[in-house]
């Protein structure tokens, strides 16, 4: 992958600086601006147009979701879906996350995240796969599926925080369904089962749920299960 130009607005001044320091020692990744506060930050994502633009949640004059949507409106009206939307915060809430992605963010991580984890979901980001902390993902998904609510529903078919690259993924759906087995593995995945517990679950062998997996990630666009099953929620394929 090419250059990673990347926007940090982070109120805190010695956690911005240190974001910096340490994103600008990753080869591959450049700090190509800054912003104290959501109004600043605004400005900054779309004049720089940064490929992710890191965002904290609680920043002084709105949050990090507000910014969000105003920014996702932004690139609705002006057509350039290009910037993805990285929120690091500590809040690791189910509210929290669903609200994230309500919002349009791509991808979510703690602030506790080590360098090459956070250099990880950069380029992940950039790349256009969501990518989340795979034990919050757990968390959320099984409670989504317990209780869906109206944010729930927002969130499976807002067109705000759908990407360019969401839109290919949804075309390759429409040219190659998920059959109702694998939708029924996918379901499983959503609800954090194994590939042990799918076939005891659909009565078939570990070899056959491996494959339908396989299949599920390639017409997912999908690297892993976590983004699969944050996909199907985007995708509305789970109910």
């Amino acid at each position: 992958m090419s250059e990673i130009c990347v926007a940090l607005v982070e109120d805190h001044d010695l956690t911005r600086m240190g974001l910096r320091t340490a994103l600008q020692s990753q080869d591959g990744i450049r700090v190509i601006g800054e912003a104290a506060n959501a109004t600043q930050g605004l400005k900054l994502l779309q004049t720089t147009k940064p490929d992710v633009a890191i965002v904290d949640i609680g920043l002084p004059d709105m949050d990090g979701m507000e910014l969000t949507k105003l920014f996702r409106k932004f690139q609705v009206e002006t057509g350039d879906a290009a910037t993805k939307i990285l929120i690091l915060t500590m809040q690791d809430s189910e509210d929290a996350v669903l609200a994230a992605f309500t919002a349009g963010a791509d991808s979510y991580c703690m602030k506790n995240i080590g360098i090459d984890k956070l250099t990880e979901a950069l380029r992940s980001t950039a790349g256009g796969s969501a990518w989340i902390d795979p034990a919050i993902a757990n968390v959320v998904l099984r409670q989504v599926r317990r209780n869906p609510s109206e944010q729930e529903i927002e969130f499976k078919k807002t067109n705000i925080g759908m990407s360019a690259s969401d839109s290919e993924y949804g075309q390759v759906l429409e040219s190659y369904p998920l059959t109702e087995r694998e939708l029924e593995v996918l379901e499983l995945i959503v609800a954090g089962c194994s590939n042990a517990v799918i076939a005891e679950k659909l009565y078939i062998t570990v070899g056959t749920v491996k494959t339908h997996v396989r299949n599920i990630l390639n017409k997912l666009c999908a690297d892993d299960r976590t983004q699969a099953a944050v996909r199907a929620l985007r995708f509305g394929l789970v109910a």
